[in-house]
């Protein structure tokens, strides 16, 4: 039997499009590569700074980063520089002393592990971040502090956790309105 013109080209059509069609991967694979580059170079922008569960850090509208420095943790129970548990904070708080001697030594430690300072940083003092829990007692901070800086760790930092400020939450939508 002979087929049309019609016939043919559709028989024709039928072939071609029953044909299962190929997913290109060279686009989806050049879009993947893209993104872990991207990944990879703008992950080491973010810092993290290690904490306690114990510690509840205060809140603050604080703009600025902190920096990698070395760490001193303070929590209801102890003081603890880098993985180091110092002193416990009760026998801290009952000494008369304005220093904490087990801090200082540790101090010094790590100081002398830490690279040499140029002139400029030795008047500014080596830097030091303390993460202190938000309902320690201030005469406790104070004595941290005071035996950081007879450490010569006088940059110091305090740690806090960043909430939005009231600028942010008019920006953002959001009331603005303190509790």
């Amino acid at each position: 039997m002979k087929q049309s013109m019609r016939a043919r080209r559709l028989l024709k059509n039928n072939k071609r499009l029953k044909l299962q069609s190929k997913l290109n991967l060279v686009s989806l694979m050049d879009i993947f590569t893209i993104l872990v580059f991207f990944l990879l170079l703008n992950s080491s922008d973010v810092e993290v700074l290690q904490t306690d569960k114990s510690i509840k850090l205060p809140e603050s509208v604080s703009e600025k980063i902190p920096s990698t420095t070395l760490v001193v943790r303070v929590n209801s129970d102890s003081v603890i520089v880098g993985n180091q548990t110092v002193a416990p904070v009760a026998e801290i708080l009952q000494s008369d002393e304005p220093l904490i001697a087990a801090l200082r030594k540790e101090l010094s430690y790590q100081a002398s592990k830490a690279k040499e300072l140029s002139e400029d940083q030795k008047l500014a003092g080596r830097a030091v971040t303390i993460l202190g829990d938000h309902a320690i007692p201030y005469q406790l901070l104070k004595k941290i502090m005071a035996t950081c800086a007879a450490s010569d760790y006088r940059n110091i930092s305090l740690a806090v956790s960043k909430v939005p400020s009231k600028d942010e939450l008019v920006s953002s939508g959001g009331s603005g309105v303190e509790s």
